[in-house]
């Protein structure tokens, strides 16, 4: 009995001592732990990204602010974007009849596009090709008064023509800086697509200096929008979201001639440019730096071992360039500070200056970059309105590629009867006189009547010359 006795209480003291120890050390470690020992222990999910609910709408607070830039902008430009009319009268036969017998039809075609007052007293820019052949302009301002309009003058080359109303007191827009345009800002595109007057329509800056048909004569460099641009929109008004005037809506590229995503204007450096000589001296004064040239490519970037894969590959130089130091194989990388990435560019930057102004020319030689100081000098043409060609002084390297040492450049074939390549053929005589310059050609048609003929001497690369008598 006293053995059954010490063996329960054997086992109740081995109880008591398991139970304290458990309370003691194990229990202990899975109660809630103190503040204390919270600040000094290590949280598994400290490091872990805490994510805090934005409630600012800071996208809306954007679409805001743009949607009142965008009313302020179109509140300056409407009434100031006018509807051009041209009324003009085709002198083209109207049938085989009318074509046989040299029969010239009277027919009554009517145009119409867009403009931008440009001072409060009606002056007015638009496209050249807006009032082209005009025997009458009516312009529509967006109150709807109508006025007849004269034209001042054009440059065609560029497709911006000056015309003005008689009136007073009218909302304009002054020109803006396009040099400052950045890709990826915003524009308006404000005209008369499809005859509807006041159309405002959105984009952005898709692109600048585009030459839409880079190796021709004609030198381009457009900015790029994707704000829409239709028929009857040429002439109007692209403005920043500040409603300031950067470009002169001019172009669309489309297989059916409608808007397709992108539309293009002339910048509106290069349109002030030409509205001021054509207010000034009445007709537009072209500067010329002295070169050909043509965008770097990675050929010929190879073949001259340039490290760079931007800029403008001299191939001649003459006038200012010549006299600057400029050489065959320079390529020019800058232009007064400004970048210079292709042949666009410089020309358009060009375009903006006039005749003896001097720009600063950043250009690279031997791989050591260099700079000089370049006279413009003016770009003289003379139009041989018999022949339907535009003259000009031939370089001397021009006259070297035909193997002669005198004779005018044909800038241009203007007839539509004779279409004559512009880089086939140099002048070398006019009524069987010798000539050096568009100076000789002027000094010889101006002691000849309207009515007589004109022979003129072409030569081509192979040295033969033919000549052909022109009748008015």
């Amino acid at each position: 009995m006293k053995k059954f006795v010490q063996l329960v209480v054997v086992s109740i003291l081995g109880g008591v001592i398991t139970l304290g120890s458990y309370k003691l050390f194990i229990e202990k470690d899975s109660l809630p732990q103190t503040t204390s020992a919270v600040e000094t222990s290590i949280n598994p999910t400290d490091n872990a990204p805490q994510f805090i609910s934005d409630n600012s709408n800071s996208n809306a607070s954007f679409d805001s602010d743009l949607e009142e830039s965008f009313k302020r902008a179109a509140k300056k430009t409407v009434h100031a974007v006018v509807h051009v009319k041209n009324l003009a009268i085709s002198r083209e036969p109207r049938n085989l009849s009318e074509y046989l017998r040299g029969k010239r039809g009277g027919k009554a075609v009517q145009g119409s596009g867009s403009g931008v007052i440009i001072t409060p007293d009606g002056y007015i820019v638009t496209n050249n090709h807006v009032i082209q052949n005009a025997n009458k302009l009516e312009v529509t301002l967006n109150n709807n008064l109508t006025y007849e309009a004269k034209i001042i003058g054009s440059d065609p080359e560029a497709d911006i023509a000056l015309i003005k109303i008689d009136a007073e007191k009218l909302s304009y827009l002054p020109f803006g800086n396009s040099d400052n345009v950045e890709i990826g800002e915003w524009a308006l595109a404000v005209g008369n697509p499809f005859n509807l007057t006041s159309t405002v329509t959105a984009g952005i800056i898709s692109a600048k200096g585009r030459d839409l048909n880079e190796g021709d004569t004609r030198l381009q460099s457009f900015i790029q929008t994707d704000a829409a641009i239709n028929p009857g929109n040429s002439g109007g008004a692209l403005v920043n979201d500040d409603g300031q005037l950067i470009g002169i809506n001019t172009a669309i590229t489309s297989r059916t001639g409608s808007y397709i995503g992108y539309g293009f204007a002339v910048p509106s450096n290069n349109a002030r440019k030409i509205v001021e000589d054509l207010m000034e001296f009445g007709d537009v004064r072209q500067a010329i730096i002295g070169i050909s040239a043509q965008t770097l490519n990675p050929e010929n970037a190879q073949q001259n071992e340039l490290s760079i894969s931007q800029g403008v590959l001299v191939k001649s130089v003459s006038d200012g360039a010549k006299n600057s130091g400029l050489r065959n194989g320079d390529l020019i990388t800058k232009i007064d500070g400004q970048k210079v990435r292709k042949l666009s560019d410089l020309t358009a930057y060009i375009a903006t200056k006039r005749p003896d102004d001097e720009v600063q020319v950043n250009f690279l030689r031997n791989g050591q970059e260099k700079m000089t100081k370049v006279g413009l000098t003016e770009y003289k043409t003379y139009t041989l309105s018999s022949v339907g060609l535009e003259l000009t002084n031939a370089t001397e390297e021009y006259l070297n590629y035909f193997g002669t040492d005198s004779g005018v450049q044909i800038a241009k074939s203007l007839s539509r009867e004779y279409k004559i390549p512009e880089n086939k053929f140099i002048i070398t005589a006019v009524d069987d006189k010798a000539v050096k310059n568009i100076d000789d050609v002027k000094q010889i048609m101006n002691f000849k009547s309207d009515r007589e003929p004109t022979k003129i001497t072409f030569r081509s690369r192979n040295g033969r010359e033919e000549s052909y008598v022109f009748r008015p």
